[in-house]
């Protein structure tokens, strides 16, 4: 795709999410990886009313060279790409379901969901839960970089999830299952429950690897 395909695409798929819910307000960024640096949703921008011209233009360090100033949390998105170097986009959310499950206590912090289906395996993968930080938060960047190696989706405690795909539509595929997976861990709370066994579980690896 070329750069404005891109931005295009950018204020298609946040619309998406936003006019079905799974974004709110200004909360929630998009990314993606260009040639020679990236494209980011701006700060306090709204992924439903997103503007392809007015979208930011990042070098390769995450220096603004045009467009509006980008969100405050373009960390997260650098520091998963430079972690994931075949990575070519990211999405930030505040979705409602997975907050909710990123607030539960006892979480397991290196695969945060049970697992309950096979598309939360094949699509998300293990979840690794990041300590909480306030947004903005320097050491956020940090912590997330330090699981990012090893996981392309990640839950930031009472925050929401950040999940990176090989393409912006895979992302947000990615982001959308981890949501869904999120609500049906919270439908099933107090429900005896029917997990995927370990072979079950390897078998969808070799089917689907990576």
């Amino acid at each position: 795709m070329t750069e404005n395909q891109l931005r295009e695409q950018m204020a298609e798929l946040g619309k998406s999410l936003y006019d079905r819910g799974l974004a709110h307000g200004s909360a929630g960024n998009v990314s993606v990886r260009l040639p020679d640096g990236y494209l980011l949703t701006p700060t306090n921008s709204c992924l439903g009313r997103l503007d392809p011209a007015r979208i930011s233009r990042l070098d390769g360090n995450g220096k603004l060279l045009s467009g509006d100033a980008p969100s405050k949390e373009a960390f997260l998105h650098l520091n998963m790409y430079q972690e994931r170097k075949t990575s070519a986009a990211v999405v930030h959310l505040h979705s409602l379901h997975a907050v909710a499950v990123s607030c539960l206590d006892g979480l397991d912090a290196q695969n945060v969901f049970p697992p309950i289906t096979a598309y939360a395996i094949m699509q998300v993968g293990q979840l690794a839960l990041v300590p909480y930080y306030a947004p903005g938060d320097m050491a956020l960047a940090e912590a997330v970089r330090k699981v990012a190696g090893k996981h392309h989706a990640v839950l930031l405690a009472n925050h929401g999830p950040v999940v990176a795909g090989t393409s912006l539509t895979s992302a947000v595929y990615a982001i959308e299952e981890l949501e869904q997976t999120a609500r049906l861990v919270l439908l099933l709370q107090g429900h005896p429950t029917r997990m995927l066994t370990p072979e079950q579980i390897a078998d969808l690896n070799r089917r689907f690897p990576g």
